[in-house]
């Protein structure tokens, strides 16, 4: 199974900080929101993983490489803890896991941007994140697409039943069939009262290799603009090989400046050396 993070983006909501950060390197305290997609991979057993970048977000490939100097002066004073903070990633055998990038040069949608991975994928089954979209849990979000994976050998979306109007995002069609759900088609930000269902797609896809030959299909019949890969889906899904995850954990969606404010408030309250300052902050602000 092969991870791939969409992180090539301008970032626009977050302007004037993303002239020169990529959101995906905005902490949520001390820990980029990109390293959470990246441990999320690592404990659902991921160990190959390929970020789509862009020309103004060469920090990001910073962040993922050995930092010599700051490693030889923490060593020097002793400091594991400082050391263990800055330590190349590791997979769940303890063996350093191999991280790429490849950069989008045009900004030419989502479905361009996964057909750049191609050759990276190969054969192999492989998982789409967004980083926007944070997910915490006691089962990894990856592994929960994993789990229904190996047991349909189906392509599987990331799913969750929301309240209100769902208008602004992708809305799932879907049916229950043998203990799974088959998903019918999704409709990509359908007019108020006109959406199939309440239950939204978040950012995670499990695809099998054949998305890629569907979307280089696609893509050759493709006249201008942007290229995204929701008709590719829905080209599965009327094919029956397309399942829906309703997932375990809490969604929170960091590409949203309170979605960011509320990542933070979450991160912090869920730590033991932040929590208690944090309740105290609120009840500052609050009471």
């Amino acid at each position: 199974m092969k991870g791939i993070i969409i992180a090539a983006g301008y970032g626009t909501r977050f302007l004037p900080a993303t002239k020169t950060i990529p959101k995906e390197m905005f902490p949520l305290i001390d820990t980029p929101a990109i390293d959470f997609i990246i441990d999320e991979f690592i404990q659902s057993g991921i160990n190959e993983i390929l970020i789509v970048s862009s020309r103004r977000k060469k920090t990001l490939e910073d962040y993922f490489d050995k930092e010599i100097e700051l490693e030889t002066v923490f060593a020097k004073e002793n400091d594991s803890t400082k050391l263990k903070k800055i330590e190349v990633k590791k997979d769940l055998d303890g063996k350093d896991i191999n991280i790429y990038f490849v950069r989008q040069k045009e900004m030419l949608g989502t479905g361009h941007a996964i057909l750049i991975c191609k050759d990276f994928i190969g054969e192999n089954p492989f998982i789409i994140a967004y980083p926007d979209d944070l997910i915490f849990g006691n089962i990894p979000l990856a592994k929960q697409l994993i789990e229904i994976y190996n047991k349909t050998g189906g392509n599987v979306l990331a799913t969750q039943k929301v309240e209100g109007d769902v208008s602004r995002y992708g809305v799932v069609d879907y049916k229950e069939e043998n203990d799974f759900f088959k998903m019918k088609k999704i409709v990509e930000k359908p007019k108020k009262g006109l959406e199939p269902s309440k239950v939204i797609s978040v950012g995670r896809y499990l695809f099998t290799n054949e998305l890629l030959k569907l979307l280089e299909k696609q893509f050759k019949e493709h006249k201008k603009g942007e290229f995204y890969h929701i008709d590719t889906i829905n080209q599965l899904a009327s094919d029956e090989k397309v399942y829906i995850c309703n997932f375990s954990g809490e969604r929170i969606d960091v590409g949203d400046k309170l979605g960011y404010l509320e990542g933070i408030i979450y991160y912090a309250l869920q730590r033991d050396d932040l929590k208690d300052g944090a309740k105290n902050i609120l009840k500052k602000y609050l009471l």
